[in-house]
């Protein structure tokens, strides 16, 4: 019997031979020396001693100094020939010698303008290569990626989300240890980002960016209120009840809170994984939780559901209906908050972390992006040369700088050694804290990937608006998993192939 949730409702000499000197017959005179003898017939025939034979030394090193010395020599001199022939000449009648490399990457948000600043400091410490940059449009990427790459005109290198490594694991080059550890990438990294992109001990990816799901709230409607930004679930219960202004038809006109439906929400998916999460569902395998889902999935649906209700479908997105002063609190991630200025500038609001079960306790949910080498690349040595260029510190910290230069601020820093250097402001601060204790979750949304994540939504999605039609939490779990089960067998049997 599984036990009760929380989520139940409130790295040489020479020697030329050593003969003796022969010694003289005749004694030393001073005197002058005799006649000559008289000269006789027929002499008799003296030989003369053989010669001694040479030193066993003087020939060895007769040869050491002569013919070995100049058979290493010719030696020498060949292996040189050889090398100036396979290193400089070879090279060059085939135009391989400072060969020309372009290297096509796509990215998704960020303009030529900005990129370039980190391009071209690559370029110029490596001008055989040639950087393309490519900004792509999000709508229908992934189908599009995939297809490039399988037909041999896919790009090089390549932005991925971080929940993709199922639907890409054949298109992605795992990463050699030049380009980074696994000790590297742990010390540098967040922990949601090794569970995602490392698989079977290899390293699929680099973090490019981090982002958690966050709490935005409205500062004038809680000041008004006398109330404080909620830190926990039951907190956030009261507050939103409270804020929340009804007519006398009962109709919703201001809401304390954007929760408890699935369409009109902007990242239903994500606040259902947090709940999920915290209420210590394997995220991975939710069907090992079947009651922890359904406790979550009441909860959440609760706030739309009856009288007491602060939300319903017919209000406008949860974003709009924001920056419109029309409800106090709702989630997002960083790049909402941008979407929001540009709705109304105006808008006194702060973004705090997300409620908790406990203030003891914290879980929380990111959805980032991540760089990667496709397997089909035909320039794999110089596209990873680049990627360990690309999130090099140095070049992470140029990269945000320009960001910001057109914006409030960059993407998010997904290195832990840079959090510090956005500390000094609350709003993105909030974003990066959150990461230490993040998990990762295949129903998110704004992935529109076209296949895992979006199939896994629509699974969901029947399970909200089943279970906010009087249906149990309990069959809309059973149906969820059941659709989701499939959906992860298609990918995953994809990825074992």
């Amino acid at each position: 019997m599984e036990e009760e949730t929380l989520f139940q409702k409130p790295a040489v000499n020479q020697n030329q031979g050593n003969t003796p000197p022969v010694e003289s017959s005749v004694p030393f005179n001073p005197s002058p020396p005799p006649p000559p003898p008289p000269v006789v017939d027929n002499p008799p025939l003296i030989v003369p001693p053989p010669p001694p034979p040479p030193h066993r030394n003087g020939l060895f090193s007769s040869l050491m100094s002569g013919k070995l010395i100049k058979i290493l020599l010719g030696f020498l001199v060949m292996a040189a020939i050889f090398a100036l022939i396979f290193t400089v000449i070879l090279p060059k009648l085939r135009g391989e010698e400072n060969k020309q490399v372009t290297l096509t990457y796509w990215g998704l948000w960020e303009d030529e303008g900005i990129m370039q600043s980190v391009i071209k400091d690559f370029e110029t410490k490596n001008p055989n290569i040639k950087i393309n940059y490519s900004k792509q449009d999000i709508k229908q990427y992934r189908e599009r990626l995939q297809t490039r790459i399988a037909n041999g005109t896919g790009p090089d290198i390549f932005k991925f989300h971080n929940t993709w490594y199922l639907m890409l694991s054949s298109d992605l080059l795992p990463l050699p240890t030049e380009v980074i550890t696994r000790n590297e990438f742990t010390n540098r990294f967040y922990n949601v980002a090794r569970d995602d992109l490392i698989k079977n001990g290899a390293i699929y990816g680099v973090p490019s960016n981090m982002d958690t799901l966050s709490l935005f709230v409205n500062t004038g409607k809680l000041q008004a209120g006398g109330y404080e930004i909620p830190a926990t679930w039951n907190d956030f219960i009261s507050v939103a009840s409270s804020l929340t202004v009804k007519n006398s038809e009962e109709q919703i006109e201001t809401s304390g809170a954007a929760i408890g439906t699935f369409e009109n929400i902007s990242h239903a998916p994500d606040i259902i994984s947090l709940l999920f999460a915290q209420n210590g569902v394997d995220l991975q395998n939710i069907q090992r939780s079947e009651q922890r889902v359904a406790d979550a999935l009441n909860f959440y649906t609760d706030f739309a559901n009856g009288e007491d209700n602060i939300w319903n479908s017919s209000l406008d997105s949860s974003i709009l209906a924001f920056s419109q002063g029309n409800v106090a609190m709702i989630f997002g991630y960083s790049w909402d908050y941008f979407t929001i200025k540009a709705l109304n500038p105006d808008l006194n609001f702060q973004i705090a972390s997300v409620p908790q079960l406990s203030t003891e306790t914290s879980k929380n949910i990111a959805s980032y992006w991540a760089d990667g080498i496709s397997s089909k690349s035909k320039n794999q040595k110089e596209a990873l040369l680049f990627l360990k260029f690309l999130t090099s510190q140095e070049s992470q910290q140029k990269l945000y700088t320009e960001e910001s230069k057109t914006r409030e601020f960059g993407e998010l820093y997904a290195d832990r050694g840079l959090a510090a250097t956005l500390e000094s402001s609350q709003n993105v601060s909030v974003f990066v804290k959150q990461a230490e204790t993040a998990v990762s979750s295949y129903f998110v949304d704004s992935t529109y990937d076209g296949g895992l994540n979006e199939k896994l939504n629509n699974y969901l999605k029947d399970a909200v608006n089943s279970t906010l039609n009087s249906s149990s939490a309990q069959s809309a779990t059973s149906a969820l998993f059941e659709g989701a089960s499939q959906v992860m067998s298609q990918y995953d049997g994809q990825n074992k192939k």
